[in-house]
Parts: C-alpha cells; structure tokens; sequence
C-alpha cells in the first residue's frame, strides 16, 4: 500500500511537470516533441521497475557503487520535477482566477492555455538542483579542501605557542564509493605535520563491518602527540535492528577495535593529560551528547573530567555542536576549544569567504561549520570528510582543518 501511494505521488509529479515539457515543445517538429515525449515517460518507467525489483531482491548482487548512483539518479530527477511541478500548479491557479474573473462577469479576457512564460520558468528552476546535483556527485565527493584557523587563546603557555591540531570529523566510511581517493585525504592531514590530530566521530553509518576496508588507509596518519577521537551518533548501531543484544555489543566492540587499529585513542567519557615542551595539555572525549532529542545523549563531562586537576590547555572532543552551549560554554568554561561535526554543513550550501556563508542546516544548529567564540572559549565545527544519503557535496566541500594556536596578548 506504502508503495501503491508513493507511485501515484510520484506520477502526480510526473503529469505535472510534463505539462511544462509539452508547453514548451509544442511548436516543435513532431519527430523531435514525440522522441523528448518518449524520453521523458521512459523515467517513471524505469522507476517503476527499479522499485518493484528492488522489492523482488532482483538488485542485491548489484555492486554497492551502480546501485547507490542508480538512486541518486532518480532522487535528483524527482527533486527537480518537483520544483517544475510547483511552478504549474501556480499556472493552474493563475487559470482557475482567471476563469472564475470571466464567470463573474468582470470583462476580463482570459486564456485558458498554459503560460510559455511559467513553463520556461519551471523548467529553468528544475535544472537549477538537476545540475548542480549531478555535478556535486561527480565532482566533489573526495575533492577535500583545508581549512585553517589561527586561533589565539588568552593565557597560552609559550610552550604550546604555534601547537598545530589537525581535525577530520564524520567519515562515513559506509557511504564511500571508492577507496583511492581517500588517501588524498591522508596525504593532505600528513602534509601539515600536526602536533595532534582529532576525529570526532561518525566513523561509520551503521555497522564496524564498513570501516575495514578503510583501516589501512586511516592508519598512515601521523602526529607527534597522537591521534584521538570520539563517537558520533551513527556509531553505536542505533539505526539498526540487530537480531539480539549481543549482536549490538559485538559491533561496538569491533569498531573500538578499529580505532585502536587504526591508531587513534578512543576516548569514552575520559581524558589524557599529555606533556608538550614541559607543559600540560588536557585531551577530554566524551561520547555522543546532544541537546536535540532526537539524538542519543551518552555523553558524561563530569565523567571525562574527573581527576583531570590543573592543565596549561583543555580541549574537548564532542562530536554534536549544541553540546558546547547546552553544557560546555556554562559549567565548563576552563575548557578553551571544543572540536566537533555532525553537521556535514548539510553537504549543500554558498559559502564564499568574506561575503556569504549559508546552508539550510543553519535552521537547525546554531553552530554548523567553521569557529565560533564565547567569551574566553572556542568551538570549532567541521564540514565532515566523507558523506551519507546524498553521495557528493555542493557547494560545502569534504574537509581537514588545521587549527594553529597563538597567544592571546
């Protein structure tokens, strides 16, 4: 039934934005309007069988790679018409006034054909996300960008002057199409020479099965300090129905162990306090902790800090943003910087440095991408290095940061 109502919206889509194609061939040769015709109902078609295939597991021995572009090929069309659709239900309205101002009597001339011009419009606005889309997809999956911040932190020991941390946050091993172009990421972190290196979380979408292909690409980092990271929400199998409880448990076990593989010091509600050139710099992770309620909150500060006592430098690795104000910025403010992600900037957006920064996501979180202050403290949010649903980026491109501290004078 879910099916039966999923294809007749979809066809409701479909007739409507066809009005948009047939305004707009109507002067067309005939050989030329019946083939784009042809080619445009061939869509719903091939819809219609990749749905009831799916359903019959005629697909399941598809590579991951064809069936996930198969997908995102039908979702940017369907994005897209629906955005034709909308414009010639604003055609239909302007009719419906149109004749009811010709019923009433008003003496207004009114043409019961379609609007060229709204068909025009339509189909430009539909092209707008096909393209974009489609380009995003091809582009920008693994076309990684570095961003760096100079951050200046009031009271930084000399010692720790010009310390360098490099962060990549929500890899999504899960979703990734190719394995080569990762290490480009690799070689882009190692290129920096960090003194330390941070992951805040989401290494995975669902299952530790889909990051071993990865472990011998991640283990090439390199730090002088160590690498540490954190769990984000779609680690701990929660989006999951697993067969029975120790299922869960075997999972999670497995992805601690791939970080230990991989090299980085998970940190579960704890912290290391490390020594760089005499002085003390504090490493706090806590698990996953959200303000949104819609997001697992296992998150403990007061655990992860517990015993930690006096240090020259606090940092905090958290992987949702709203916990900075939700706990961080209130009842923690000797911590200096918070390192997060979560976000992916939405894998959509504008960003133009100096003139504009914008994405949907910004609705939502507060904080979703680059560095933000409050008082005395710092949060840093990255754009996240992999993807998950939407297999590229637009316009928010894959990142590493590397933050470099100063003092503050």
């Amino acid at each position: 039934m879910r099916l039966l109502i999923l294809l007749i919206l979809l066809l409701v889509f479909d007739g409507y934005a066809f009005m948009a194609v047939r305004t707009l061939a109507h002067s067309w040769q005939p050989s030329l309007r019946y083939l784009l015709y042809g080619i445009y109902w061939a869509v719903p078609v091939l819809l219609l069988t990749w749905m009831l295939g799916s359903d019959a597991g005629w697909f399941e021995n598809w590579p991951k790679s064809t069936v996930t572009v198969v997908r995102t090929l039908f979702f940017i069309v369907y994005i897209s018409k629906m955005l034709v659709a909308a414009v010639m239900v604003v055609d239909d309205l302007r009719r419906l006034i149109g004749w009811l101002a010709t019923q009433l009597g008003s003496g207004v001339e009114f043409s019961a054909g379609r609007s060229r011009f709204l068909a025009q419009l339509g189909l430009m606005l539909g092209a707008v996300p096909f393209f974009s889309l489609i380009y995003g997809m091809v582009r920008n999956p693994y076309r990684y960008r570095l961003f760096t911040e100079k951050v200046r932190i009031p009271g930084l020991p000399d010692a720790l002057q010009g310390l360098k941390i490099v962060q990549i946050s929500d890899i999504h091993s899960g979703s990734f199409l190719h394995k080569e172009p990762v290490r480009n990421a690799v070689d882009l972190i190692n290129a920096q020479q960090p003194d330390l290196v941070f992951f805040t979380g989401d290494l995975v979408n669902n299952k530790a099965e889909e990051a071993q292909p990865f472990v011998d690409v991640f283990d090439k980092i390199n730090a002088r300090y160590g690498a540490y990271s954190v769990l984000g929400n779609h680690d701990y199998g929660d989006y999951v129905r697993w067969g029975t409880d120790s299922e869960k448990v075997a999972n999670m076990d497995l992805l601690k162990d791939t970080h230990r593989r991989i090299g980085w010091d998970l940190l579960l509600n704890e912290h290391r306090t490390l020594e760089v050139n005499g002085a003390k710099v504090a490493v706090i992770g806590v698990e996953n902790y959200s303000t949104h309620p819609r997001f697992p909150k296992y998150g403990d500060l007061k655990q992860a800090t517990e015993g930690l006592g006096m240090a020259d430098l606090k940092l905090l690795l958290s992987h949702d943003p709203s916990h900075w104000e939700g706990e961080v910025t209130n009842d923690y403010q000797d911590i200096a910087i918070t390192f997060s992600g979560h976000t992916h900037g939405m894998q959509f957006g504008v960003e133009i440095p100096g003139w504009i920064k914008w994405s949907p996501i910004k609705y939502v979180y507060t904080q979703w991408a680059g560095l933000y202050q409050s008082g005395r403290q710092f949060l840093y949010v990255n754009r996240g290095l992999g993807y998950l649903g939407y297999p590229g980026r637009v316009g928010i491109l894959p990142e590493v940061t590397l933050i470099e501290l100063q003092k503050d004078a």
